[in-house]
């Protein structure tokens, strides 16, 4: 597909500004999602054989100028995965470009103000990722970690270029798969993003055969980590039928992605609306009664025959146009509801998180807090629980939480008093606390006591102070402010809890 809405968004972001040995053996779980992952057929199954659906989410900025996922110069890190968390994502795809595998590479656009990623600082990209990938599964979300580039500058139609050979393709990628062994958090590895014209599949051309590569680097990957699912995307074009970049799987038929590793490839499927191009089955007659057809022809075939797991790694648009609104609704049927056929569906991770991707925009308003509920109403069919906890890394123990209320103590009109009570819910004691929320009027903190706050536009965060951030189990804390002016809705709270 086309980028260059979103190369040139993220080129202007970019101006802003402990692995565990050896890997969980199978083991029966309550809830699925347990251990690493393998493919049984058009399914995937946990380590103790259970079916289970990534239903996730995009989170970009890794593969950027920026070297960290973006959003991190508004929010605190974790404050973001609780609000996936909250809204029912189970998996987020990590973009990153090789750039953040070069030594010393520094993340850029992270605002440590006011307590927000505190334990960021200081820290490489690749080391950033590492807090993001163990608090991902502490909240009981898997991470596929998508190589989107070779470099920052964006993206290229092979899966290497002049200045990124494969060589370091493929040792960046057993790099990180070595890294994250034994954390099952990571699940797997999208091996190359949106390979596109000259790509090919099955042409027999080592140089832009993109199954042979995908063979060469998934078994490169699976050498040093044989627990990872290797998701293998599709090209542009196939025996002169064209298609989305990376959306056409029509060669698998005859050719196979092949690993040593047996039950490990995931195909892996982008499909956009009009906002991102046009394609001419929009402007069909029928449409969109001629999609499932389409979508049957260029990877739908894969699930419906058995032959491997389909993930939509990316799938997104503005909704601004009645055919883009009716393409989401077509596609999210055609994906299967989870409650007619829980996990035995297609697997998806919607694009994106961020609001700053120009051609789709995304789950995230502008502020970076406000959720867009329509376009978030359109995935909740599809939606599927979320997997078990580590509990910090994998210890087992369970993670910290809080919630908070508020309560407007007085209003004069042009100003207002507010008290926020701070609650452990959880089963560890709290070291410390932060609540967010986000105003829809054009209200201010005035001034704030037993708390330290910023805010940016209608979005404030209150961190605790130095006495009163320990929080037993079932005790609570409080703070209190000022704002103006008065008369505001009560907005809703998130507490995150350390």
């Amino acid at each position: 597909m086309f980028r260059s809405l979103r190369r040139a968004l993220c080129a202007a972001a970019a101006a802003l500004l402990l692995p565990l040995a050896g890997a969980h053996p199978a083991h029966a779980a309550a809830t699925p999602g347990a251990g690493y992952w393998h493919t049984s057929g058009r399914q995937i199954l946990d380590a103790a054989g259970q079916p289970v659906r990534i239903a996730g989410i995009n989170w970009f900025g890794f593969e950027t100028g920026n070297h960290v996922v973006h959003g991190l110069w508004s929010r605190d890190y974790k404050s973001m995965i609780d609000q996936m968390k909250s809204l029912g994502y189970n998996t987020i795809r990590l973009p990153y470009s090789d750039d953040i595998l070069k030594s010393g590479t520094m993340p850029a656009g992270i605002d440590f103000s006011g307590g927000k990623n505190a334990d960021l600082q200081g820290l490489t990209s690749l080391q950033v990722m590492d807090r993001i990938v163990a608090y991902a599964g502490q909240d009981g979300l898997k991470v596929i970690l998508d190589r989107h580039r070779p470099d920052s500058g964006g993206q290229s139609a092979l899966w290497y270029t002049a200045s990124v050979p494969e060589s370091t393709w493929i040792a960046d990628l057993e790099a990180l798969a070595t890294r994250y062994q034994g954390q099952d958090t990571v699940i797997g590895i999208d091996l190359h993003n949106e390979p596109h014209d000259p790509a090919c599949w099955g042409c027999g051309d080592q140089a832009t055969d993109w199954r042979l590569a995908a063979q060469r680097a998934g078994n490169a990957v699976l050498s040093v980590n044989p627990n990872l699912l290797i998701f293998v995307e599709g090209v542009q074009s196939y025996n002169g039928v064209s298609g989305w970049w990376g959306g056409n799987l029509m060669g698998v038929a005859q050719y196979p992605v092949q690993l040593g590793v047996a039950d490990r490839v995931v195909y892996s499927a982008h499909d956009y609306a009009t906002s991102v191009a046009q394609q001419s089955w929009f402007s069909d007659p029928s449409f969109p009664a001629n999609m499932p057809g389409v979508w049957d022809k260029y990877w739908g075939y894969i699930f419906r025959q058995n032959i491997a797991p389909v993930w939509v790694g990316e799938f997104g648009t503005t909704l601004q146009s009645t055919v883009d609104q009716k393409w989401l609704a077509a596609l999210v049927s055609y994906l299967r509801p989870t409650s007619t056929y829980g996990a035995d569906s297609f697997q998806w991770t919607f694009w994106s998180w961020n609001p700053n991707s120009g051609d789709t925009g995304g789950i995230l308003k502008d502020d970076w807090a406000t959720v867009d509920t329509v376009k978030d109403g359109y995935l909740a069919s599809i939606k599927a629980p979320l997997f078990p906890g580590t509990g910090g890394g994998g210890g087992g123990s369970t993670p910290a939480s809080c919630s908070a209320t508020y309560t407007v103590s007085s209003d004069w009109g042009s100003g207002f008093n507010a008290d926020v009570t701070v609650k452990n819910t959880g089963t560890t004691a709290l070291s410390s606390w932060k609540v967010t929320w986000t105003w829809s009027g054009s209200q201010q903190v005035t001034n704030m006591w037993n708390a330290s706050y910023t805010q940016s536009a209608s979005s404030v965060t209150a961190v605790n102070t130095a006495h009163n951030g320990s929080v037993p189990v079932g005790g609570s804390a409080s703070f209190g402010f000022g704002g103006a002016p008065g008369g505001g809705a009560v907005p809703s709270l998130t507490c995150t809890a350390a």
